[in-house]
């Protein structure tokens, strides 16, 4: 259904997607992963995780959907914990920087469409992406970003579920609380992800367009 979306709204020609086997297959290609977080989700080998850890810091994004929003996560939140709930439990010796909702004024908030929310099958749940962290914080070491790109993305609202089609184009999953006008949010926070991994920095360097014109006209 994204994919559609995507195809009918924008210049991306995705091509189809199809599940990845963590453990043997060839990630590095993919510029980026969805990974629902299922409730028996089990801790990764230290090998995967070493695979993850390196796709990440060369360039790729993983988006962890743990479909449970109601159950949200405390500010500043990481990664390592007790191992209890799922996402903990299978990522808890991943090396992940500090994490926090997404800014007010992050380039995923305008990449494509103008957002303020980012719902999926659900709504409520926060989308968190790397802190940005200023180079003289003693608050942890930055971000590793890639041309301003987040390498990870943590959400509860189930969005694969609210782009789902079958192929005749109709929705697999009702979208709760606000529909049909929920599930269109839905799609233009994908195409936002996807432009915003395509594109990197690119929205946010928008603001220095009228100097750099200015300055090329000297």
């Amino acid at each position: 259904g994204l994919n559609r979306e995507l195809a009918k709204r924008t210049a991306v020609e995705p091509g189809e997607p199809f599940a990845v086997n963590i453990e043997t297959d060839e990630i590095a290609f993919f510029p980026v992963l969805y990974w629902p977080v299922l409730p028996n989700a089990r801790p990764l080998s230290q090998a995967v995780l070493a695979k993850i850890d390196a796709y990440m810091k060369e360039g790729g994004m993983i988006i962890f959907d743990t479909k449970d929003t109601g159950q949200g996560m405390p500010s500043g939140y990481n990664l390592r914990g007790d191992g209890t709930p799922p996402l903990q439990r299978m990522l808890g010796n991943l090396d992940v920087p500090r994490l926090e909702p997404v800014p007010e004024h992050h380039v995923l908030t305008k990449s494509f469409y103008l957002l303020r929310t980012f719902p999926g099958r659900f709504e409520g749940g926060s989308l968190w992406v790397e802190a940005e962290t200023p180079r003289d914080s003693d608050q942890g070491r930055q971000a590793r970003r890639v041309d301003g790109v987040s390498s990870i993305l943590i959400t509860s609202n189930d969005l694969a579920s609210a782009w789902a089609v079958d192929e005749a184009g109709r929705p697999l999953y009702p979208v709760v609380p606000g529909g049909e006008r929920q599930r269109e949010y839905a799609y233009r926070v994908g195409i936002n992800i996807i432009m915003y991994v395509l594109t990197g920095n690119y929205k946010a360097d928008q603001v220095h367009v009228a100097a750099l014109l200015e300055r090329g006209g000297e």
